[in-house]
């Protein structure tokens, strides 16, 4: 339990027993879930916690509350690991009443079972709730991730409870920088509805930030600019810095060894160069780096007459999540019949604005003059402005 400003108090659980957020994203610092409590003539508990952790974050309630009932629950999220332990803060203060929206509502009865949460007060886009002197300002944030979520304003501190957006991996006592991890969470959560991401921070604009309260993560103070500035960026799908990225597969080296000749000559023509063994490196930090830099070199092997599977898989991933803007090459290796190239750039053509390199590199089954004279030519091409 940690007092943040004045009447607002910041209740984070830290979950390090999860190997995998969502049954999917390694998380080897763990996650936290956040909740939040603002004192005032009314008292707000905004959102809860995992149900792995009720009883743990029950208990900081009542620590932070002493012997006041909250007035209002505020519902953001109804995703589980947000919103499993509001059954708990209920049967303790059965008189609290659910602020929510009319989607919020629809997923607590499937949550929770019908006529669950009578106690409601339903909000729409705009709507304003006054605590006494704080005023929190509601602006519906639909696919941000879910359909349902909305972000809160306190219009008095200037705080936003941006339910899972700003968010990141990592429990609160990890020392890592924010932004790697918040752009893995980002792209692996967040990434698919960059329109949506867009439309809410426009609705944000007019407002003055003073501290950005996300549900996983750390509390954001100070200079709010340069998480904006992320923000803005990845959900334009833009890079964040020009380089080139080269994800590979490779069964027996082969294509290890080319993609090794091509860092070399990216490097020695001063490019920066990222190098990612797809069936090694974690997915979600792949994706990230792909979304990071100007560049993509893809590498694969023919596999089943198609696609060697991690690289299928990653390129899936990169479609899903609206992959756009990018110079792309491809690079693949085929004893007999390589296919993988074509397959590639069938699977890219779903994306927007990509620009593939004209230069191909085609391997069959090792190195030689033919395809090391390819690769140089594609360094070449890949450096061109």
């Amino acid at each position: 339990m940690i007092k943040i400003f004045q009447d607002l108090i910041h209740i984070g659980i830290n979950d390090k027993k999860v190997d995998l957020f969502e049954g999917q994203f390694a998380v080897p610092n763990g996650i936290s879930y956040n909740s939040f409590i603002i004192k005032d003539d009314k008292t707000a508990v905004i959102s809860t916690a995992d149900g792995h952790f009720s009883n743990e974050w029950l208990a900081e309630v009542k620590s932070a509350l002493g012997n006041k009932a909250p007035d209002y629950l505020v519902i953001l999220h109804m995703e589980p690991d947000h919103s499993a332990s509001i059954s708990d803060l209920l049967k303790e203060y059965p008189q609290t009443q659910i602020v929510g929206n009319s989607k919020i509502f629809v997923m607590l009865e499937e949550y929770f079972g019908a006529g669950f949460g009578k106690n409601r007060v339903e909000v729409k886009d705009g709507d304003e709730l006054s605590l006494g002197k704080h005023v929190l300002k509601f602006v519906f944030a639909p696919l941000v991730h879910w359909p349902e979520v909305m972000v809160a304003y306190d219009v008095y501190d200037k705080t936003l409870y941006s339910a899972d957006g700003f968010g990141k991996f990592g429990a609160l006592d990890c020392n890592e920088e924010w932004d790697s991890e918040a752009r893995r969470y980002y792209f692996g959560i967040v990434g698919k509805f960059g329109a949506q991401v867009q439309s809410l921070l426009k609705k944000l604009a007019p407002y003055e930030l003073s501290r950005i309260c996300p549900l996983h993560g750390p509390v954001l103070e100070g200079d709010l600019a340069h998480y904006l500035k992320l923000y803005d960026t990845w959900s334009l799908y833009k890079p964040e810095k020009e380089g080139v990225v080269i994800a590979y597969t490779s069964i027996y080296g082969h294509t290890k060894k080319a993609v090794k000749e091509l860092e070399n000559k990216l490097k020695a023509r001063g490019e920066e160069v990222t190098v990612l063994d797809l069936a090694r490196v974690d997915r979600p930090e792949c994706i990230a780096q792909a979304f990071r830099y100007s560049k993509l070199v893809l590498a694969t092997t023919t596999y089943n007459g198609t696609i060697f599977p991690a690289m299928r898989e990653f390129i899936d991933c990169l479609v899903e999540r609206n992959f756009r803007g990018r110079k792309v090459a491809l690079i693949e290796n085929g004893s007999w019949a390589p296919v993988a190239a074509a397959a590639m750039a069938e699977k890219l053509s779903k994306c927007k604005d990509l620009t593939i390199c004209n230069t191909r590199v085609k391997i069959r089954s090792a190195l030689n003059e033919e395809s090391l004279a390819q690769i140089s030519a594609l360094a070449e091409e890949l450096c061109q402005k």
